[in-house]
């Protein structure tokens, strides 16, 4: 794998503190993304917005409205998460799926990938720009539209299990998993939206825990860490 598109959650950002964000964490975050850059491989991140806004938690609030919150809420976290890059000596841009000027470049593949090849960390902010869509199919959507070889989900789970194993002790850690049973199994690891695109592209996912950032260059690196699911 070269190009790679990282989907880091909002609660990453948090590092599992309960706060808006753990700076120290988010820094480790940062330094191991620039050691994966200057081992030659070209990092794209999706951030989500769990630290900071949810809308299934929202109420009665009109769902468009709501997306459009967290869809903002990323923005926050990609912004974040760029000042840490800068800081570590990694340069990085952020690029959204609406305009945002001056905040951030407007989202095209063609830019993205020219920034990837000179170096610089790409980071998504603002989803896809449209609601009821999930920034797991953020992911899934970017990856194949700028060529990227796989997408690592960096989840709050160490793998994907044939249930949850919070409240089944009998539930089954799966390694590899095909795209097509993750939705016959109606696996809650991944959106089923991502997970249908990638079985559509090819594009294989893995899916790992973040209990260090250090997890991220073995996942790129392709080393035993997390579920790999696979298309075929």
């Amino acid at each position: 794998m070269k190009r790679i598109v990282l989907k880091l959650s909002g609660e990453a950002l948090s590092g599992g503190t309960g706060e808006l964000y753990d700076v120290d964490f988010v820094d480790r975050v940062a330094a191991v993304l620039g050691q994966c850059v200057r081992e030659g491989y070209e990092i794209a991140v999706v951030v989500g917005a769990g630290n900071i806004w949810r809308g299934r938690q929202s109420g009665e609030m009109n769902r468009t409205a709501a997306d459009r919150m967290g869809m903002l809420a990323t923005v926050m976290n990609a912004l974040f998460l760029k000042d840490a890059l800068d800081r570590a000596g990694s340069p990085a841009v952020v690029m959204t799926a609406v305009p945002m000027s001056p905040f951030a470049e407007p989202y095209t593949a063609e830019a993205a990938v020219k920034h990837l090849s000179e170096g610089r960390v790409v980071v998504f902010g603002a989803g896809l720009g449209i609601p009821f869509l999930s920034t797991d199919t953020t992911g899934a959507v970017r990856a194949a539209e700028i060529s990227a070889d796989a997408i690592l989900m960096a989840k709050n789970i160490d793998y994907i299990y044939t249930d949850d194993p919070r409240k089944n002790p009998d539930a089954k850690k799966l390694e590899t998993v095909k795209a097509s049973e993750v939705l016959a199994m109606n696996l809650q690891a991944l959106d089923s939206t991502a997970t249908a695109f990638c079985l559509s592209t090819g594009m294989p996912i893995r899916v790992f825990g973040l209990k260090s950032p250090e997890d991220i260059l073995l996942a790129v690196k392709g080393q035993t860490v997390g579920t790999v699911v696979t298309a075929e």
